[in-house]
């Protein structure tokens, strides 16, 4: 089995219920000093806008990133740091959110994020954006993970050697 094959897989398991974060139960949560660079690139996509628009071409910019070293989540490592109206791409429902009256394509966003989690792409939510905005956790997408602070992460990223993006 190639590597890519193997992530595919990986994803895949990681994403069933029994294996993966169980239905309903909060993200994990993860500390700076946890995060680490062990790839030769590494990349910070920054999300704190609202354009459903703008979100889905970053994705496809991160489709486009990756494809250039061949989808190997071993030369390349993408996260993408949400906080503010960023976050409400990467919730399950928006009941109960500022953006509970917008239509936002919640499943097809879900499914590109879910697709790019195969490739090693990972998720981080800002928990100040959680705690001020009452937004419950659990309405997080199950490959999602909280991290203290937004901008703190990017930050730290950035003083570990990730590349800083932000679509405008």
């Amino acid at each position: 089995m190639d590597r890519r094959s193997f992530f595919k897989w990986a994803g895949l398991i990681g994403s069933l219920p029994l294996v993966g974060r169980m239905a309903g139960a909060a993200p994990p949560r993860v500390k700076m000093e946890d995060i680490k660079k062990e790839t030769p690139i590494a990349v910070v996509y920054h999300c704190d806008f609202p354009q459903e628009a703008r979100f889905k071409a970053m994705l496809g910019n991160i489709r486009n990133h990756l494809s250039v070293y061949d989808n190997d989540p071993l030369r390349i490592k993408i996260v993408v740091v949400a906080h503010g109206p960023g976050v409400k791409f990467f919730m399950k429902d928006l009941t109960g959110s500022p953006w509970e009256s917008e239509p936002i394509d919640v499943k097809g966003i879900y499914q590109q994020e879910k697709d790019l989690t195969a490739y090693g792409v990972e998720y981080y939510i800002c928990n100040i954006t959680l705690t001020r905005l009452r937004l419950d956790a659990n309405k997080l997408h199950e490959f999602c993970k909280i991290v203290p602070s937004g901008v703190g992460a990017i930050g730290d990223l950035q003083a570990k050697g990730y590349a800083y993006i932000k679509v405008q």
